[in-house]
């Protein structure tokens, strides 16, 4: 299992954002491809073949410089796949956690290529043909940063300057808002660049056609996003406090329910049952009473009127209280909900 170091706010010296992610490629087997990522490929030519292999590296997160000393051998993140194929570009996209505001820094080294000897780091990911790159390359002497967006490449930007192979750098990029810094060994190597076109999405590696490029010591320095869901959570929470329990439940990619909003926060993540499926593919509403309260699952509609999600409510019951008078209760807080959020998107955001 991947080890992930998680260092909150209160560690000011050690993270600037709020929390950092270290990523130890020696948590992995060596010949296997890391879990909690995903192969990904922009252009034509087959994926990209990523996986540990173990090579002498630098110390884990110590500055570089090109006489920086080998010091150990580690396991490494390696692009081993030589398909020629001249727009092919392998990624591999990591997938525990979205990013908005964060720096990036990554070690890499430039192995081997024909056709082309690149390697870089790909963010604000959305899928194959929506991202961010900024990418070192050893032939065409120069780092460049591009977008992607539905598929089409914009004009590249950044300067000339050597790339040698077989030697460890280090690539940095750091996004604030729609400011984009980029450093190549500690130096900043262009003015910082303006772009709205994504403002969050995933972090991963890329190469291009036949390089061989291998990758270590990553770490992701970000500030910890609060989903659209838990926030209207938490807001609904502020106004109606005797509210005894509030979750939102989404279906994942197997079709099942699981919450990702909660008035108890730790609870996020945990399946749902029947009632919060049902209610999300049906429109069903679910109604439970216990001793002094009342219990509702409902679905959340989109501005279309279309279940999106499910939300289960737990209030105090009065005496005399019926299913009905629950129910109107329950659809004064859940109306407010919906003029808040109107989309899947919006609520998963």
């Amino acid at each position: 299992m991947q080890k992930l170091i998680i260092c909150f706010c209160f560690v000011a010296a050690v993270s600037t954002f709020g929390a950092e992610i270290k990523i130890d490629f020696g948590d992995f087997p060596v010949g296997q491809t890391p879990t909690n990522f995903h192969n990904a490929l922009a252009g034509g030519g087959k994926t990209g073949n990523w996986k540990i292999v173990m090579d002498e590296a630098p110390s884990a997160f110590t500055p570089l410089t090109p006489q920086a000393p080998v010091v150990n051998r580690q396991a490494v993140l390696a692009q081993t796949s030589q398909d020629p194929t001249d727009e092919r570009f392998p990624m591999l996209i990591y997938d525990g956690e979205t990013f908005k505001d964060f720096k990036l820094t990554t070690q890499f080294k430039i192995v081997s290529g024909v056709v082309e000897q690149m390697a870089g780091i790909v963010f604000r990911f959305q899928d194959e043909k929506n991202f961010y790159v900024i990418r070192a390359s050893a032939l065409g002497h120069n780092l460049r940063f591009y977008k992607v967006v539905q598929g089409l490449r914009s004009d590249p930007i950044g300067p000339t300057t050597d790339i040698s192979v077989g030697i460890w750098h280090t690539l940095a990029v750091q996004c604030q808002g729609n400011q984009i810094t980029c450093w190549l060994d500690g130096r900043l190597v262009m003015p910082p660049l303006q772009d709205n076109t994504f403002s969050i999405g995933k972090i991963g590696f890329w190469t291009k056609s036949d390089a061989v490029s291998y990758f270590c010591n990553t770490a992701i320095d970000y500030t910890p996003r609060v989903p659209a869901a838990q926030t209207l959570v938490r807001n609904v929470m502020q106004k109606y406090p005797r509210i005894l329990g509030l979750r939102i439940y989404t279906l994942n990619d197997k079709g099942e329910p699981n919450i990702i909003a909660s008035k108890v926060e730790k609870e996020i993540g945990q399946p749902g049952t029947d009632a919060e499926k049902t209610a999300i593919t049906n429109g069903t509403v679910f109604f439970g009473r216990g001793k002094n309260t009342v219990a509702l699952t409902l679905p959340f509609r989109d501005r279309n009127g279309d279940p999106m999600a499910a939300v289960r409510l737990q209030l105090k019951s009065f005496a005399g209280e019926t299913q009905d008078t629950a129910l109107t209760r329950a659809m004064i807080i859940l109306k407010e909900m919906q003029t808040q959020i109107s989309s899947g998107a919006e609520l998963t955001q």
